[in-house]
This record gives structure tokens, sequence and C-alpha cells, in this order.
């Protein structure tokens, strides 16, 4: 949590964060606590050749490994049940826990795939939902979390899914004379 501290004739005071007056009242311990979850990266010098032998080692040892362990939440020190829910957030709040939430991941070098109209309440869910998600944390390159399962009727973005008009495309294209897989010919 980050406090300010005040002098005032030799007596220390501190003083909670400024709160805007149309902010919720929790959003400025949140965006704290958010910042706080950022990864500390300990900066050390290697040569290009140990970075690219750790790199592959990391790689082979992600493409070998069984499902993650351990959830982002885990790492960050973050857990979802400490965010408020959308209904008592303005659009504001929203948008600026969502900032703050993606600057936080891309310091563990993750990323999420979300759709670029995704309304914030449903973003934010998303967000926020990431710190269940098992994962990886890896030190060179990017892990992306996608939610998208690829089907569209199933997927959680609903109509903002990505892939929806690539389905609505083969669905217009199937005819009664198509064969099911299992009775094609190659």
């Amino acid at each position: 949590m980050v406090w300010d501290i005040v002098l005032t004739a030799n007596i220390y005071y501190f003083v909670t964060p400024k709160i805007n007056s149309t902010m919720h009242p929790y959003l400025p311990y949140l965006v704290a606590d958010i910042k706080a979850a950022h990864r500390i990266h300990k900066h050390s010098v290697k040569s290009s050749h140990q970075t690219i032998e750790n790199n592959f080692e990391e790689v082979i040892h992600w493409m070998e490994s069984d499902e993650p362990q351990h959830t982002f939440g885990y790492f960050c020190g973050l857990e979802s049940v400490n965010f408020p829910p959308t209904n008592q957030l303005s659009l504001k709040d929203l948008k600026i826990v969502c900032e703050a939430f993606h600057e936080m991941m891309f310091s563990w070098n993750l990323d999420i795939d979300l759709p670029e109209q995704l309304p914030l309440p449903l973003a934010y869910k998303i967000l926020v939902n990431s710190l269940n998600s098992k994962t990886n944390i890896v030190d060179n390159g990017f892990i992306s979390m996608d939610s998208c399962p690829g089907y569209a009727p199933d997927c959680i973005f609903k109509e903002y899914c990505p892939c929806l008009d690539v389905w609505h495309l083969f669905e217009d294209e199937e005819s009664p004379n198509d064969l099911p897989d299992d009775e094609l010919l190659f």
C-alpha cells in the first residue's frame, strides 16, 4: 500500500491516497495493490550465447511439462475475491483497473488476448478471472492467455468472439450433401 507522509510541526501523519469524488473509494487501494504485484526483474549481465541457451532450455522445459502447477494469482500475490464486482465500479474505474492489470501482467511476461470491441465489464471479469488460471512464468518471451476455444457458440466472448465471423461463413456454406468428417475419402 502506498501512503503519503505529511510532516507538520515535526509530527508525521500518514495520509491515505487521494480519492476522486466520483471514484469508488476502494479503487486507489486496489490500484496500489496491482502496482505492488508487478514482477521485479533482476537484471544480470549474460552473454548472448548463455541467453540463447537459457531460452531454448526454457522452451524445451515448457513443451515437456505437464499442466502448470500454480495460478497467476499465486505468482503475483493477488486474489480475485479482492476485486469488487463490476456493478460497483463505473466505466472509468473499470478502465483504470484494466489498464493497471495489463501493465502488471506485462511485468510477468504474460498477455491476455481480448477482442478489441469487448465491453469493459466483461474484459474486467476475464482479467480478474485470469488470477485463477494456472500458468507458467517465463523469463524470456511472453505467454499469451487465450480464452477463446475457437468454437464460437461456446465462447466466453459471446457476440464479441473474433471467430464468430468465420463461424458464420462456415454455417452459410454447409449443405445437406456435406459428408461428416468420418466419411471423408482422405
